[in-house]
Formats: structure tokens, sequence, C-alpha cells
């Protein structure tokens, strides 16, 4: 089994999350340089957090333009795990894998914070070591992080599916006081209809080690390794 962590200019967690996966979740990980593309077998990529082309454009818009998007879109057919993170997940709803986009903050300014979590689903290779509707704590650090779905999309009935991580209060109610940046139904996770694909806006490699305060991150990156070692 073997990760892909893309880098791009203005990347700045990239080092971060391939700590993570590798030393702490003890799966091999490359860091692959945007312009190389995928030239090797890998059942997962994620597109770190950071300021990709210095969110140039919008945030994400100019990297989910690359040629190596092409290599991780062939990846997810495949049946492999993409995750992006805050700059991952603008990159990803720029590309079209996930619906709707991630924006400027309802009040514009950067936030960098612990926040607390809804699981909204555990049927997902992301989030299946958690408990339905477990409240987790992981750190935001974004200024265009509010979510923003397409005109109508929220009136399908599979939208709901797809909903992964919600903001919300330490005991889980998903209130206004508790969305930090004017996010949709406070959404902050939101998840491809095949499911095999991840943007969401908090940090969980910032959250993966009990010394940073919380280690309710590392088990996201753990889920989607359990799921790649049963269905390998």
């Amino acid at each position: 089994m073997r990760f892909a962590v893309i880098q791009f200019g203005g990347s700045n967690c990239d080092r971060d999350v391939a700590y993570v996966l590798e030393e702490i979740c003890g799966v091999d990980t490359d860091l692959v340089w945007f312009k190389e593309g995928l030239a090797r077998k890998y059942d997962a990529v994620v597109l770190p957090g950071g300021f990709s082309y210095g969110d140039y454009l919008r945030a994400g818009a100019i990297a989910a333009r690359t040629p190596v998007m092409a290599d991780i879109r062939r990846l997810a057919a495949g049946g492999g795990l993409v995750l992006g993170i805050c700059n991952g997940a603008q990159i990803l709803a720029e590309s079209g894998l996930v619906p709707g986009v991630f924006t400027v903050n309802a009040y514009p300014k950067f936030i960098c914070r612990p926040l607390f979590l809804r699981v909204e689903r555990t049927d997902t290779p992301f989030t299946s070591l958690y408990s339905p509707g477990e409240v987790i704590r992981i750190p935001i650090a974004h200024r265009e992080g509010r979510y923003v779905t397409p005109p109508g999309v929220e009136k399908d009935p599979g939208f709901s599916s797809q909903v992964a991580f919600r903001f919300c209060d330490r005991f889980g109610n998903v209130t206004s006081g508790s969305n930090p940046n004017g996010s949709f139904q406070n959404i902050t996770g939101i998840l491809a209809p095949q499911k095999n694909i991840l943007a969401m806006m908090p940090h969980p490699e910032r959250a993966s080690e009990d010394i940073l305060g919380s280690s309710d991150g590392k088990r996201l990156f753990l889920s989607m390794i359990a799921h790649l070692s049963t269905s390998s």
C-alpha cells in the first residue's frame, strides 16, 4: 500500500501529512511534485493544505487545472482514495470532483483554531473508525472555507448522504453559533457520490497526536488504510 501527497508551489502542509501517514500510521508515503504526475501505482492521494499558486484567481482554481489532476481522476475512477484538506478541498471542488465550492468566509478574515465536528457518516472509507454522530475536535486554518452548494443541489435527496462532517458545539448540536465561516448547513466535509473522494476544510494531520491537543484526526487516516487493506 502506498500513498502520494501532492506538492504544489504554495503547499505548506504536505510534509505534515506525510509525517502522520508514514511515522504515525505506518504507511509508505511519497511526496510527489505536481509536475511529475503519478508516475507509479498509488492506492490513495492526499491534496494537502496551503496556498497553491498563491490563491490567485480563486483558491484552488489554478491547481485544479494542472495535468496531475487527470492522474488523480484516473486513480479515483479505479477505486483509489482521494482526500483534499483545506486548499486540497478547494482544488477538488474547483475540479468538479465534489459538489459545491469553498469560498470566502462570511466574515472575511483568516480563522485558525480548534473546533468541534460531528461525524455524519461512518459508512465511508474515511470515517469507518468513528462512531455515528461522534463529536471530534480538529483545527481549521482558512479564509476561504465557507462551503456553498450549487443551486438546487441541496434539494437532491442523495445530497445528504455526501455530507461527512458538520461544524457543531461540544455536545454535537449543529447551530449557527457553532458555524465559524457561514458554511451551508454547517457542512465542512463533503464526499463525491461514489464516496471515495473527500474534501474537508479542517486539518486532521494537525490533530493526529495527543501532544497537539487531539488525536481525533488520526482515525481518518487509519480509516483510509483499513479500507484499502480490506479491499486489496
